[in-house]
């Protein structure tokens, strides 16, 4: 509730007088701390202001734990948080600052102060005024003096940011360096004269090129037991190069540093308020290359060209498994072979991957983005078994010509990767004696008789020395395991195995990802569609040169309807049967010259008496599909016919034929039996079978 301006003398009551006066310091920054002393002096001599205004020293405190923090939030200013706790504990009567800037750059934080003053009858002293939060004239006064506070605030921030810009534009502005550059005594930028830094950069930039994978480059320089050069940017300048060991994120910010590239760069990170914590001094995010406020391309020495560095950052985009976006991933260790590459011949759109089978051994290509977007049924599926063998086939094929220039091109690059790492074992040994020797001299250099700094020195050197016997011993043994140079008896099996390419890409020592990428270096992408053509897969395959090539490969079907060649099939079944041929001997038929059931199995009986059954084929049985009678018209005997006439079960009858009791034939296997039975061999089976029947009665 406001209450009316009074005279500035009355609004001190004795209700102020007893409680505490708080006198709050703050200054901007630690440089204003350390230059601008003169400014914190005034504010502590406002002591003596609240002294007059009717305090006792003793009940006067001085919060200055805000100084050399901004005022433009109250999150870490663990001294205006206090003085917000005592006023709302009841603890204060005055507030005394030099200004409303002191106090708060922040208008929600500043209201929030002036609504607490007026709720626990707090005045505020600044200025040459004393203000009571309760009054209206006061307040509006108050509030006036917060929104100039944080509009003055505004215009700072805007003439220091224009300043910086324009100087950034020229190339002027002076800013942090990776570790591959440094400044010169001109203010000019250069590659570090540091060589051993200068090599192990230029060898992550090309294995990279060759690896195409950060963590791929990672894995490599922990194998060989490289680290890394990084400056620290804490702490007061020259930040001096430390070594650690690799990991992603260094890899990362080396390919990803656009000043390796030679660029002078402003505004490649903003802040981002949504991402601000409390305590931390992170919050910014990167901006795209398109967005950067200055990009200056040649501005300085640089370890690769501007072409290259955009080349890797596609291609470190394209390692992210995004299917969404159109990015590839990174060649994985799953079984199929065109995981990443598969574009759906239908929508566009690129597959992605799943396995099926009981051991997941089936991997099949999937196009799921309408289900997803949609939630409508799959774009399609394929089954990758069989496309993969055929562009395994066309790739091989592809590398034909070229298997003993590849084989010649191992075998050098084996060469240049041993003396690469020859030469980073070399700055290493060097690197150690030369901390060795500085240690020897700085031990050489003190008083003997000056033995607290001579025993310590002692132990630096012997340090250092056990440092370069181990990085030695380390040398030695990488040498042992990798010669510098390949024999004659290494060049030959290399070439022997370039030109067999089929027995490498089969070997048990080539991973599912090392065939990718073997894959990824010849063609870019293939294109499938198996709801184009009945019973085929269409595949299209785009190759790095740009040239294409249309591929058919025959698909599983769930049904005949679907199958490649069904007319063909028909014809051919048409055919057997004219020839009298039962479904048996169709089936086996079938089977040698290649024909395939649907779900790729092989023909059975089953099959051809269905198709027979669906296309009206009549069956070659002399009695065609009606049961076969007791007699023929040949007066012989069919095997109901002779099981009556015998009074036996079928089964019998087959056991006589079997055993040569009985005499018959069939036109064909698979047609009924026509069986030949005289009165005098039926009498004769009747009285066998009446003894065999007697026989079995005494015997039980």
């Amino acid at each position: 509730m406001l209450i009316s301006s009074t005279v500035a003398d009355e609004r001190l009551t004795t209700a102020h007088r007893a409680k505490l006066a708080y006198v709050y310091v703050r200054q901007s920054s630690v440089n204003q701390v350390r230059q601008h002393q003169e400014s914190k002096q005034v504010q502590y001599h406002l002591v003596d202001r609240a002294i007059g205004l009717g305090r006792p020293p003793e009940r006067v405190q001085v919060i200055d734990e805000d100084l050399g923090k901004s005022g433009a939030g109250a999150v870490d200013r663990h001294g205006f948080q206090k003085l917000i706790a005592e006023i709302g504990l009841g603890n204060a009567g005055l507030v005394v600052s030099l200004d409303a800037s002191r106090l708060d750059r922040n208008n929600r934080d500043w209201h929030q102060l002036l609504e607490l003053c007026s709720v626990f009858g707090v005045l505020i002293a600044h200025g040459e005024r004393l203000y009571d939060p309760r009054a209206y004239h006061d307040r509006l006064l108050l509030g006036l003096s917060g929104v100039m506070s944080e509009a003055e605030l505004h215009q700072l921030r805007m003439r220091l940011h224009q300043g910086e810009r324009q100087k950034a534009a020229r190339g002027e502005l002076r800013l942090p360096l990776p570790a591959g550059l440094a400044y010169d005594r001109a203010g000019t930028i250069v590659l570090n004269p540091d060589e051993e830094v200068q090599a192990r950069l230029h060898l992550v930039f090309a294995k990279f090129r060759e690896l195409q994978s950060a963590r791929r480059v990672m894995r490599y320089l922990e194998r060989n037991g490289l680290s890394l050069p990084v400056r620290p940017l804490l702490g007061p300048s020259p930040h001096e190069i430390v070594w650690r060991a690799p990991d992603s994120a260094r890899v990362l910010s080396i390919l990803q540093n656009p000043a390796y590239a030679g660029a002078y760069v402003y505004g490649r990170r903003q802040k981002d308020p949504s991402r601000c914590r409390p305590g931390s001094l992170t919050g910014t995010v990167k901006v795209a290359i398109g967005g950067w406020a200055v990009c200056l391309h040649a501005a300085h020495p640089g370890y690769i060209s501007w072409e290259e560095f955009m080349a890797n950052q596609g291609r470190l985009a394209d390692n992210i498994f995004r299917y969404e976006a159109g990015h590839s991933g990174v060649p994985r260790k799953g079984a199929a072979l065109l995981q990443g590459i598969a574009i759906c011949g239908r929508c566009g759109r690129r597959m992605s991957m799943r396995y099926t089978g009981p051991n997941a051994d089936y991997p099949v290509y999937c196009c799921r983005s309408d289900r997803n977007q949609q939630d409508s049924a799959l774009c399609q599926e394929v089954r990758a078994l069989a496309v993969d063998a055929l562009v395994e086939r066309m790739l091989l094929d592809a590398l034909v010509p070229d298997q003993i220039e590849i084989a010649l091109a191992a075998a050098g690059q084996l060469e240049q990767e041993s003396r690469q790492l020859e030469r980073q074992w070399a700055l290493r040994v060097e690197r150690a004696r030369y901390e060795a020797e500085r240690a020897r001299r700085r031990y050489d250099a003190v008083e003997p008789e000056n033995r607290l700094v001579a025993r310590s020195l002692e132990r630096a050197r012997e340090d250092k020395l056990r440092v370069v016997e181990a990085v030695e011993q380390q040398h030695a043994r990488w040498r042992a395991q990798e010669p510098l140079l390949i024999g004659p008896a290494e060049r030959a099996g290399l070439q022997a195995l370039g030109e067999n390419l089929p027995r490498i890409w089969n070997a048990a020592t080539t991973s599912a990802a090392d065939r990718k990428r073997i894959l990824r270096f010849v063609i870019r992408e293939v294109v499938l569609d198996q709801k184009r053509t009945r019973g085929q897969v269409w595949l299209k395959i785009v190759w790095q040169t740009g040239a294409t090539s249309e591929h058919h490969v025959q698909r599983r079907v769930h049904t005949c309807r679907d199958y490649i060649d069904i007319d063909r099939l028909r014809r051919r079944v048409v055919e057997l049967n004219a020839e009298h041929k039962m479904d048996g001997e169709i089936t086996a038929i079938l089977n040698q010259e290649g024909f395939v059931a649907a779900r790729g199995c092989a023909f059975k009986g089953e099959n051809v008496w269905l198709l027979r059954t669906r296309w009206g084929i009549p069956t070659v049985k002399i009695n065609g599909v009606d049961k076969n009678p007791m007699r023929w018209p040949d007066g012989s005997f069919s095997i109901q016919g002779a099981a009556a006439e015998l009074g036996v079960t079928q089964k019998t009858v087959f056991d006589y034929l079997a055993r040569g009791l009985l005499a018959g034939r069939q036109l064909a296997k698979g047609q009924p039996w026509q069986i030949e039975l005289s009165d005098e061999q039926i009498s004769r089976l009747r009285n066998r079978i009446r003894r065999t029947k007697r026989s079995k009665t005494e015997a039980s």
